[in-house]
């Protein structure tokens, strides 16, 4: 089978991620052990998850959020906030959003403002 115009037809019609699994699927030495069926899950798997890696890369730049790269691991609880570590951990476990509870921050959250 050309595997060189199966590839144009995947990039032309969008498949990017599929196109990119079938290739490293073919230069895979044991890649005849798989089924037609495992082979097109693979390439899908790929698919889905380029197109969702691109939707969250537009939706943060769209943001434009001024730490992107923040998260709550990097939280400094030496510096003196008052923050509690256990509830602050806790709380970003989300058990109150499937409990459908409300949260509220209160006070200063930024303090170049």
């Amino acid at each position: 089978m050309l595997t060189h115009p199966t590839l144009d037809q995947m990039q032309a019609l969008g498949l990017g991620g599929m196109a990119a699994a079938y290739q490293d699927l073919a230069d895979q030495s044991n890649a005849d052990d798989l089924s037609r069926d495992e082979w097109l899950g693979l390439m899908l798997d790929r698919e889905a998850a380029m197109r969702a890696d691109k939707r969250l890369t537009n939706r943060l730049a769209v943001a434009r959020l001024r730490f992107a790269d923040a998260c709550i691991e990097n939280i400094d609880f030496a510096a003196h906030r008052g923050l509690d570590r256990r509830n602050t951990l806790s709380l970003a476990q989300g058990a109150w959003l499937k409990a459908h509870e409300n949260l509220i921050i209160t006070g200063q959250t930024d303090p170049a403002s």
